[in-house]
Formats: C-alpha cells, sequence, structure tokens
C-alpha cells in the first residue's frame, strides 16, 4: 500500500468516526457535568452500605391529607399487612383506624367522613369514627375496577363493571357505590369506557373510550347519546380531572399534537363551545405533565409538576404564590402537593430527591407559612442512606450522530475520579417509559459499589412529548434507539466519564432486551451485561403479550394500536420480520460476552420460556451465560429476598468482569433463595450452587 493510499484510508476512516460519534453536546451541560465532576470527586469516599440500604422503604405505603386539611391518613406496613392510621393537622397523636388491611392505596370521600381502601383484589370503605362500611370484590367475572372518587356525592366512588348479555355480547357499566353499599347505574356501554366527568348533580356529562382502532372523547347529551370531541391518536391520552361551573372540562393530557398545538401533556381546559385551552405546560418546554393538583372546594387546577428532565412545580393562578413560597422552602427538591378545602387549611408536601430513599412529609400552614415534619418517626426512616453518601443525580442531554438531541442522567459517585471509574448504561423498561429525576435504588446501588451509572432517555421514551416518543421511527431492534444509547456512553467516555475498558450494561424488560442487543452486537464497548426479563425477540415478544400475554384477555385493546403505532406490533408481518431478524435470539452466536439473565416464573409480560429458550441457545453453544428464576415470581421481583437477590446476583456479576469492592456476604436466606433459583450457574456464582450450610 502506497503512502497516499494509506494517508487516504485513515481519512475516510476518521470520517466515518466523526459520522459515527455523537455530535457536541450543548454547552451549558458539558459545564454542567465537568463542574459535577469535580465537586463529586473531591468529596470523601461513601462507605459501601448494605443491599437493604437501596429498597425502597414500603413502612408508609401511602398518606392523604383530608378534603379540610384538618387530618392525614396513611397506610403502616405491619409483618404481613398494614394498618390504617389517623394524624391530626394541628398537632397531637395519631389513632390506629383498622389494625389490618391489605390496601396499598387510601382516599377521602369528598365529605371527609369516610376513606376507601383499595387493595388489589378490593375496596373497603371505613369511617373516621370507626364504623365498617361495605366490601367490595374487585376484579373477578365483573372485571370490576375503580374508576375514581365521586365529586358529586358525600361519600361514593364510580366503578367499572362488566355485563355478559349473551354470546359474544358484553356491556360496561359505570356505576356509582356509596359508603353504605347502595349502588347507582349511570351508564351502560358497549365500549371499554376509560374515564368520566361527573357534574355537580351527579351526571355524567362526558366520557372516554376506546372506539375499536382510536380512543375519543364525547360529550353526553342529555337524552343519553354521545357527541364526539375529541377523537385521539395512538399514544395521546387525556384524564377528565373536574366539571366546571359552566360546563367547561378540566383535563390533563396531550391532544392535539396533529393540529399544531404543544405535542406536550399539559393542563387543559375544554370549553363549554369545546374550544381547547392550555392552562399550564412546561414552561421549559421539553418535559411532559407529571402531575396537577386540583382545588378540592372549586375545582380548580392549584399546581402543577414536571419530573422529566428537573423536578419543578408551578402555582396555577390564585395558588402561584403559595406555591412558590413552599417550592422555596425546598430548593432543588422535588415537590409533590395536596391542598385542603379553604384558604387557611393545611397543605400536605412530600419532598423527594434523587438522594432520598424515601420521601419526607410535612405540613404547611398558609396562615403563617410555617411547615411541620411528620411521619418521620424511626420506624418509618430506619436504614435509609444519609444523602452525603448518595450519588449525584446530574440531567444531561447530548446530539446524537443525526442532530437529535438526547436526554438522559449520570450518576456521580462521591470521591470517585469518574475518569478512572467503570461505567455502567442503565436502560430503562417499556419502551414506553422513562427516567425520571428521582431516587432510583438499582443506580445508587450501583453508584455506592463505584461505579458511574449512564441512564439514557433515548428517542421513543416518554415524558419528552409525543413528538420525541415518535422519533425512534419504529427502529427498536438493533438501529437507531440501541445507537442513542451506544453514543451516549462513547459521548461520557470522550468526557473523561468512565474507563473505556470497564463499561458494562443493565436493564430490565426492555432494558434487558437493550443488554442484550449490547452484548450482541455492540461488544467492543459493553464488557458484560446484567437483563432482567429480557425479550430475545422483541416482534415475538409483542406478539405473545397481546395474544397471551397480560393484555391478552383485556377489553381494551389501546395497547395494540400504540404498538402499531411504533412499530412494535408483532401481529404485523413486516414487523415481525424486521425485529426477528435484528432479535439477540437469531444472532446468539455473535454473543460472547458474560451474560446474567433473571426472571420471573409466572412474568405475564415476558414469556418465561422465551427467556429459558434463549438461555439454552446460549448455553448449547458454550456461551458464558448464569440464569437466576423467581418460581412464582412475576414481571418484577417484589418480596424482599427476591429484591435482594437481584441486588446481589447483579453486583456479583459486575464486580467479577469490571471491578469494584466484593459484594456484602450473602446471609442464609438470601444463600439458600440462591441455591435453589440459580438454574444455571457461571464461575461467578460457583460457590452459590453448593449446598448452603
Amino acid at each position: 500500500m502506497t503512502m497516499a493510499n494509506l494517508r487516504s484510508v485513515c481519512v475516510a476512516a476518521a470520517l466515518c468516526l466523526l459520522a459515527c460519534m455523537p455530535r457536541i453536546a450543548p454547552a451549558q451541560d458539558l459545564e454542567n457535568l465537568r463542574s459535577a465532576e469535580v465537586a463529586q470527586r473531591a468529596l470523601p469516599r461513601a462507605p459501601q452500605l448494605p443491599r437493604s440500604a437501596f429498597l425502597e422503604n414500603r413502612t408508609l405505603a401511602a398518606a392523604q391529607l383530608s378534603p379540610a386539611g384538618d387530618f392525614v391518613a396513611y397506610l403502616r406496613e405491619q409483618k404481613d399487612s398494614r394498618a390504617l392510621w389517623l394524624l391530626p393537622a394541628n398537632g397531637g397523636s395519631p389513632r390506629m383506624l383498622v389494625g389490618s388491611t391489605q390496601a396499598e392505596q387510601v382516599t377521602w370521600s369528598r365529605d371527609g367522613r369516610w376513606l376507601f381502601l383499595r387493595a388489589p383484589r378490593s375496596l373497603t370503605m371505613v369511617g373516621v369514627d370507626g364504623r365498617t362500611g361495605v366490601r367490595v370484590p374487585l376484579g373477578g367475572n365483573e372485571r370490576r375496577q375503580v374508576i375514581k372518587l365521586d365529586p358529586s356525592q358525600p361519600a361514593a366512588v364510580l366503578l367499572r363493571e362488566r355485563r355478559v348479555v349473551g354470546p359474544g355480547d358484553v356491556r360496561w357499566q359505570i356505576v356509582r357505590m356509596d359508603a353504605q353499599g347502595r349502588r347507582t347505574l349511570l351508564r351502560e356501554d358497549p365500549r371499554w369506557v376509560h374515564d368520566v366527568a361527573v357534574d355537580v348533580r351527579g351526571r355524567i356529562v362526558a366520557l372516554a373510550r376506546f372506539e375499536g382502532d382510536h380512543d375519543a372523547l364525547y360529550r353526553v347529551l342529555r337524552n343519553g347519546a354521545l357527541r364526539e370531541v375529541l377523537r385521539l391518536r395512538p399514544m395521546e391520552r387525556i384524564e377528565l380531572l373536574a366539571v366546571q361551573a359552566d360546563g367547561s372540562l378540566l383535563m390533563a393530557g396531550n391532544p392535539g399534537a396533529a393540529a399544531g398545538m404543544a405535542n406536550f401533556r399539559r393542563v387543559m381546559r375544554l370549553g363549554a363551545d369545546d374550544t381547547l385551552q392550555t392552562l399550564h405546560q412546561d414552561p421549559r418546554g421539553e418535559a411532559d405533565l407529571d402531575d396537577v393538583v386540583i382545588d378540592p372546594r372549586t375545582n380548580q387546577p392549584l399546581a402543577a409538576s414536571y419530573r422529566s428532565t428537573v423536578a419543578a412545580t408551578y402555582g396555577i393562578g390564585g395558588a402561584q404564590d403559595v406555591v412558590a413560597a413552599i417550592v422555596r422552602k425546598f430548593p432543588g427538591r422535588d415537590i409533590a402537593l395536596q391542598a385542603g378545602n379553604g384558604a387557611s387549611a393545611h397543605w400536605l408536601v412530600s419532598e423527594r430527591a434523587a438522594t432520598l430513599r424515601d420521601p419526607r412529609w410535612w405540613l404547611y400552614d398558609p396562615r403563617n407559612g410555617r411547615l411541620r415534619r411528620i411521619l418521620d418517626d424511626p420506624g418509618i426512616t430506619a436504614g435509609a442512606p444519609k444523602e452525603t453518601e448518595l450519588a449525584r443525580k446530574l440531567a444531561i442531554s447530548y446530539i446524537a450522530s443525526d442532530g437529535k438531541r438526547v436526554y438522559g442522567f449520570v450518576l456521580l459517585p462521591p470521591g470517585v475520579d469518574a475518569a478512572h471509574a467503570p461505567l455502567i448504561a442503565q436502560v430503562h423498561g417499556g419502551p414506553i417509559n422513562h427516567f425520571r429525576a428521582g431516587y432510583d435504588g438499582v443506580a445508587q446501588f450501583l453508584a455506592n459499589r463505584g461505579y458511574v451509572v449512564f441512564q439514557s432517555n433515548f428517542r421513543g421514551s416518554t415524558g419528552h412529548g409525543l413528538a420525541y416518543t415518535f422519533s425512534s421511527n419504529g427502529d427498536y431492534g438493533n438501529g437507531r434507539v440501541q445507537q442513542d444509547i451506544v453514543e451516549g456512553v462513547r459521548w461520557l467516555l470522550a468526557q473523561g466519564i468512565g474507563d473505556a475498558q470497564r463499561v458494562g450494561i443493565v436493564g430490565h424488560s426492555f432494558g434487558g432486551y437493550s443488554t442484550l442487543l449490547g452484548l450482541t452486537f455492540q461488544p467492543d464497548l459493553f464488557k458484560v451485561g446484567v437483563a432482567g426479563s429480557p425479550p430475545a425477540d422483541l416482534g415475538w415478544a409483542m406478539r405473545w403479550l397481546l395474544s397471551s400475554g397480560e393484555q391478552g384477555d383485556l377489553p381494551d385493546r389501546s395497547l395494540k394500536q400504540t404498538l402499531r403505532a411504533l412499530s412494535l406490533d408483532g401481529s404485523d408481518p413486516s414487523t415481525f420480520t424486521r425485529l426477528h431478524a435484528q432479535s439477540p435470539l437469531v444472532n446468539a452466536s455473535r454473543m460472547h460476552r458474560p451474560l446474567l439473565v433473571m426472571a420471573g416464573g409466572a412474568d405475564r409480560t415476558v414469556a418465561i420460556r422465551s427467556v429459558t429458550d434463549y438461555v439454552a441457545r446460549l448455553r448449547n453453544m458454550r456461551r458464558p451465560v448464569s440464569l437466576l428464576v423467581e418460581p412464582n415470581g412475576d414481571h418484577s421481583p417484589v418480596d424482599p429476598i427476591p429484591r435482594e437477590a437481584y441486588l446481589f446476583a447483579m453486583e456479583t456479576m459486575l464486580q467479577r468482569h469490571l471491578g469494584g469492592p466484593a459484594p456484602e456476604p450473602a446471609g442464609q436466606r438470601l444463600r439458600a433463595y440462591l441455591h435453589a433459583n440459580l438454574r444455571l450457574a457461571g464461575p461467578e456464582f460457583a460457590d452459590l450452587v453448593r449446598r448452603p450450610e
């Protein structure tokens, strides 16, 4: 080869490299990243904390402020159940209302005299004076579900129920049930009704329902007939929040992008003349609405929260000053609010942050602007890591090689030189999901072990508007979506964040699928992977989910329309063929990197047989793979030992191949669990397959 030819090859290679690398990120993001890395490196190194410290505390299951702002009801764990407690807002000791319940949610009646306790299979009504109301079974043949509190009644909820009229003839009923168990049929409909709006007289004046190939919002006329107001595209959603005195509807959602309106989820009013007006959306212009607070007396919006990049809460209308006063007391924090009825009523404030494992709860008195910490006894707050021991979570963005701005986060451990630290790409599930600015137990656990953690909200993620979600263009195989993740890792490495020779990838569900893709198609970058409940063939997995999985027998088939719009519909032959050809399953022979797979034996989101089939293929080709199966586990581990096993197995795998501190030894119960459920153990787990002592 001549020197001229050599120079030509080098120039061509350089141009190719530049084309494949992500472009320069916004200058402010780069400056923030560099200054944060310097600050974190200068801090003392955090001690290695026990695995249990990173499992979110479930002692406090729920807390809800009464409509008058005079009590806080909360559910507290005790052994195998929960207890319902009532705390006076003006001071005093809490009192127990219910000693044992399986409820996971608590809701106040509008008159503040009853509490509705919602468990997975039942709804129980309890009076604040200790009276016990009715217990209503949920699910069953009726497919009974709670829609919402009935705002027109002192103490009632709205239920959706199935009524089978005859073969192939199913109707859906909207039923009001009050605290004494009295039932009132409000509407029967041949279509699945997502949501309803009820006026002060108790009449359904609007409903949103699934039409077979789209969702739509209707006005309900006096004679019961429907008039279509909004036809929604896939991924467009609305939530009916309240009916105003003039007949307008207060809503949250993201309709209208096709008509040139903002594609972000926002607070809206649909006027009596059906004019759609935006009341509040993200002032930064980059995040979807996450939560909206409604005045229980006037049904007016008080506050809106956004949590896609930075967590921010803003007041709306006359509540701007009050909300701003609360937010000022918690700089840099994620604030969630519940408002009492009236200007002098207490507000309930939850304080969250990326460095707070469990929320802190406060009562705010608008009469004097004072805050009082509540629900902070040692039984609730025990075991939480100190904030100084956790990693700083920094919102970042980078420009992909095709010019698209991609969002994400990076966690920088205190006292660690990021340039020489192993780097873990953590991929979120869904993919119709996104990483938020708050606490992430897995990410903080890894950071505590000295890993820098990168979380990409790749295109196709939610939280940044419909245009961002659809910008994936269905390229969920070894294509643009995966490239966003890969380019984000390479961008961080180029900024001096992470050791290029010690990069791993982890994720659950779709994140597990991305992990398999990374090890299969980018083995030069990713040296090891941990995949939880991974679909090895995304096209087949989506087809199974809709036909036989958790979506298989649901009357609402809108997910199928969403997947079709995202080019993820496995029932489409062209989509199935494309995703199948790019799948880790078909390309298993290319996978040589060490892999840990974890799954649930009763998973109805990702079929366990598809997971074990993929692992068996790797095993037959003598690839380095381990498999941990929770026998009766669902899509994600829930119980304490399986959750701890998830972290222990991940830590063991990463430490073996990327370095870092030795894992905390497994206790007797954990060792027994691993011994029983490690179906395939690589050398990383050789000592655990021996019979526990």
